[in-house]
Formats: structure tokens, C-alpha cells, sequence
């Protein structure tokens, strides 16, 4: 039995991949961010350790403990944690010292990289949960209007922008104006910031990065998301196909279905 490292950060994408893990035959060691992650895994893991997000140098100790060969990076861990209170160890502190910047990609990366020094082979995001990456084409009942689609191509070209600057992945349009940019406070926020300005029916834009490391930070939607949709009365939401995890889709497509919302994966 492959003995596979699961990192886990926020949301339900922790649990669907240490379920598909287990149900593939793998014996899943669950070191859990417990600021971030769900308690649940508690039920779910064949181990579990409980570490805060500072305490880097005990992440690699339970990695070398366990002898693991292969790791996996699931679930967000918000990255404005850096910026309370939470006491971070030498070992974090200093890897974030040597750092050109402090952006998404470069921490992670970093991260990844000394986990590999290792000799464990850090695993794309997605290895055990293929199945939950969105298809192409229009997903919902309703199609996007003429009016739309020319929101979804422009917003495309500026997310993908800030995307390749690693300042989020979400931009919200409405008649070819930018509402909001997603920033350090996450999409869900960005939505929000957006509906002050057009009171709904704007599109969001939600893309992978131009060169998307697939072993973290992959584009994800899921019911929380359809709720922020609903709420804000959100007219589209367009995502990247093969590029973005689509958890509980049925119940989002139903759920968009019933409220009018346009879901296309381009």
C-alpha cells in the first residue's frame, strides 16, 4: 500500500482527495493546517497530525518520521495569515527571508522546493480527483447572451493578466468594466467588492495561471461558490476548463440552474 503525505488547508477539496486517495488504495497521512482545515479529516485520515501553519520545521519532521515518498498540496491556506499573529518558526522564517517577493506562487513554490530536497515528489493537486476538472463548453441550461461573451473575453485577457503577476485569478465585469480585481482577500470577497458598484449581473472571471503549477493553487469552485453567485445575483461565472476543480458540481448546476446563472468552461 503507497503511502502518500496529504497537506491540507482550507474547504471540502481535502477531504474529496484524501476520500479518492483511500478509495485508489492509498494509506493517507494527514497533516492538517489547523487554522485552516476541515475537522473532519480526522475521520477520514489512516494518520493525522494537527500543525499550525507557522510550524514549518514540524512539517518537515513528520514528513521525515513518516518516510514518505509523495506529497500532495490540497486545500487553501489564506495567505493573509502571514500578515497576523500567528508566531512562524526559523525554519519558515527564514525560507520567507530568502524569498525575491512574498506572492502566492513564490512561498509555495519555495515550499515545494525544500520538500522535494527531501527526495519526496510532490504530487500534482489534482492525481487523485481527474474526474472533478470542468469540461469544456456552456455547463448550465442557460447560455450566455451576445453581451456576455464579449464580458467573458475581456475579462479573460485582464484576468489572466493579474494572474501572471500572481495577484489573484478573479476579475468581475459588467459592460466591459472592471468591478473588482481579486486580491489577497480571496474571490468570494471580490464578488462582493463588485456588487457595490452594479448592483448584479456582472460576470466573473475565474482562470488558471499562464503557467499554472498544477502541484498547488489550482482554480477551484463549489457550492460556496454558487451561494456568493446567488447572493450577489451574479449573472455568469466563467472558469477554465481541464485547468479548474469543479467540486459538488451537481448540486451547483442545479442550483445555478434554478437561479438563472450562467456556468461556462472555456
Amino acid at each position: 500500500m503507497e503511502k502518500i503525505a496529504l497537506i491540507a488547508g482550507n474547504g471540502n477539496l481535502p477531504i474529496v482527495s484524501a476520500l479518492a486517495a483511500k478509495k485508489a488504495g492509498a494509506y493517507i497521512v494527514i497533516i492538517a493546517i489547523k487554522e485552516e482545515a476541515d475537522k473532519q479529516l480526522s475521520d477520514i485520515a489512516d494518520k493525522i497530525y494537527w500543525i499550525s501553519v507557522g510550524q514549518f520545521k514540524t512539517l518537515i519532521n513528520i514528513l521525515k518520521k513518516e518516510d514518505i515518498k509523495k506529497a500532495i498540496m490540497v486545500g487553501q491556506i489564506k495567505h493573509k495569515l502571514l500578515f497576523s499573529k500567528i508566531e512562524l518558526d526559523f525554519e519558515l522564517t527564514k525560507l520567507l527571508f530568502t524569498l525575491k517577493d512574498k506572492k502566492t506562487d513564490t512561498i509555495l513554490g519555495a515550499i515545494a522546493q525544500r520538500i522535494s530536497q527531501l527526495g519526496i515528489e510532490m504530487l500534482d493537486s489534482s492525481t487523485f480527483i481527474k474526474d472533478h476538472l470542468a469540461s469544456l463548453g456552456v455547463l448550465t441550461a442557460k447560455q450566455p447572451s451576445k453581451e456576455q461573451c464579449a464580458d467573458i473575453e475581456f475579462g479573460r485577457i485582464i484576468a489572466k493578466q493579474i494572474a501572471g503577476l500572481d495577484i489573484g485569478q478573479t476579475v468581475v465585469v459588467k459592460d466591459k468594466v472592471v468591478l473588482s480585481v481579486e486580491a489577497i482577500e480571496g474571490t468570494d470577497e471580490a464578488i462582493r467588492r463588485a456588487n457595490k458598484y452594479c448592483q448584479g449581473n456582472a460576470v466573473v472571471v475565474k482562470v488558471s495561471k499562464p503557467n499554472q503549477d498544477m502541484r498547488f493553487d489550482i482554480p477551484l469552485i463549489g457550492l460556496k461558490t454558487i451561494e456568493i453567485l446567488i447572493q450577489e445575483k451574479v449573472a455568469v461565472l466563467a472558469i477554465e476548463a481541464n485547468k479548474t476543480l469543479f467540486l459538488d458540481k451537481d448540486l451547483v448546476l442545479e442550483l445555478a440552474n434554478k437561479n438563472n446563472i450562467v456556468i461556462i468552461a472555456g
